[in-house]
C-alpha cells in the first residue's frame, strides 16, 4: 500500500473514458448531462489506445454520456482489445438489445455494467427521466447474460433507494448478476443542483454504510462493492485498498471526448491532453494530481484520528461543494 505516493504507479490502472457526453436520458444526479465537448474521430481514439497500450494501462472503462450512442464503440473496443487492454463499459441499457449484446461480446468487452437505481420501475423511470427505462435496463441484463458477457449492476445511492438496497440485490440475483456496485452520491453537475432533494445527511450515510457493510459480510452469492473512501473511518472496516482516500488521480484518470485528461469525471479540472502532451509529464508532474496525492487535513479533518485512513473522504465531493480538495468530505459524519 502507498498512502503518500512516494511509490507512484508508472501509469493509472484504469482509464475511465467518456467517448461522448451525449445521452438519451436526463438523470437527476448526472455529472455530465449539461457538458458540451468536441468529439474525436475514430482514428484519434485509436491513437489514444496506442498511448494507453504503450504506457501499459491495463483497464479501460467506457462511460459517458451513453457509450452506445457512438456507432464506432465496437471498433474502438476491438482495437483496444487487440492492443491488450481489458475493456469494460457502463450503460443505461436503453440501446442494449440482443444484437448489441452480441456485438459487445465480439468486440472483446470483459464486462458491462447496467445502471438501475430502484427495483421499483416507476421510481427508476422518474429518477432517469425516461419512461420505460427500467424495463429496457432489465432486458439489457438478460441480453448480456444470453450473449455470455459478464454483467454487473450499478446503483447510485440516494434518497430514493438507500432504505431499499436489498431489493436491488434481489433484482440482480433474479437476473444472474454476480456483482453490484453501490455508488456514493457525488454532488457534481445536476447532482449538485439536486443534492438537497436527493443526497443523504452525514448521519444517514453512516447508518446506510453500517447496514450495507453488514449485508455485504453476510452475502456470498453476490459481490457488493463500494467506491467511497469515507467508509474507512467506520470501526471494523477491514478492506485493504491499494491507496488510501480517493483513488482518482492515483489509480485512475478520466478521458473527456476531446482527449483532455481530468483526475476523474467528477472533477472538471484539465490536467492536459493525451494526444498533444507528454503522458509521463502529466502523470508524474501535474500540479493538480500532486495536490490530490498529498492532501492536507483542513477543518474538522485536522486532528481527526480517522484522517490517516480516509484522507478526508471523497476528493470530488469536497471539491464540488467547497472548491478545495483538502476540505472535509461533506458526507463525513465524524
Amino acid at each position: 500500500m502507498t498512502d503518500n505516493f512516494t511509490d507512484l504507479f508508472s501509469a493509472p490502472l484504469t482509464i475511465n473514458w467518456t467517448l461522448s457526453f451525449r445521452c438519451n436520458f436526463v438523470c437527476s444526479h448526472c455529472y455530465s448531462r449539461d457538458e458540451v465537448c468536441e468529439e474525436l474521430s475514430t482514428a484519434d481514439h485509436c491513437r489514444i489506445v496506442d498511448v494507453l497500450a504503450e504506457k501499459k494501462v491495463p483497464f479501460v472503462n467506457f462511460g459517458g454520456g451513453e457509450p452506445l450512442i457512438r456507432s464506432d464503440l465496437y471498433e474502438i473496443a476491438r482495437y483496444a482489445t487487440k492492443k491488450g487492454l481489458n475493456v469494460s463499459m457502463n450503460s443505461n441499457g436503453w440501446l442494449l438489445d440482443a444484437e448489441a449484446a452480441k456485438s459487445l461480446m465480439e468486440s472483446g468487452f470483459r464486462s458491462v455494467g447496467i445502471s438501475i437505481d430502484s427495483a421499483e420501475a416507476a421510481l427508476h423511470d422518474d429518477f432517469r427521466d425516461q419512461p420505460g427505462s427500467f424495463e429496457r435496463a432489465v432486458a439489457a441484463l438478460d441480453h448480456l447474460q444470453a450473449a455470455g458477457v459478464k454483467t454487473t449492476m450499478s446503483s447510485v445511492i440516494s434518497r430514493i433507494n438507500y432504505r431499499h438496497f436489498r431489493e436491488l440485490l434481489e433484482l440482480a440475483r433474479t437476473h444472474g448478476v454476480k456483482q453490484v456496485y453501490l455508488h456514493n452520491f457525488k454532488c457534481s453537475g445536476r447532482g449538485f443542483r439536486n443534492r438537497q432533494e436527493l443526497d443523504l445527511s452525514p448521519e444517514e450515510w453512516k447508518a446506510f454504510y453500517l447496514e450495507a457493510l453488514k449485508v455485504k459480510n453476510e452475502t456470498e452469492d453476490i459481490a457488493i462493492s463500494f467506491d467511497d473512501p469515507v467508509i474507512a473511518s467506520l470501526p471494523g472496516y477491514e478492506e485493504n485498498p491499494l491507496v488510501k482516500g480517493s483513488s482518482c488521480g492515483k489509480l485512475s484518470l478520466h478521458l473527456r471526448p476531446n482527449g483532455d485528461l481530468t483526475p476523474c469525471g467528477f472533477i472538471p479540472l484539465v490536467v492536459g491532453n493525451i494526444l498533444t502532451d507528454d503522458f509521463d509529464t502529466l502523470w508524474y508532474d501535474s500540479p493538480i494530481l500532486q495536490k490530490m496525492r498529498h492532501k492536507e487535513a483542513k477543518g474538522k479533518c485536522n486532528g481527526c484520528g480517522a484522517f490517516e485512513q480516509c484522507l478526508g473522504g471523497c476528493t470530488a465531493r469536497a471539491f464540488a461543494t467547497t472548491g478545495d480538495f483538502c476540505e472535509p468530505d461533506p458526507h463525513c459524519w465524524k
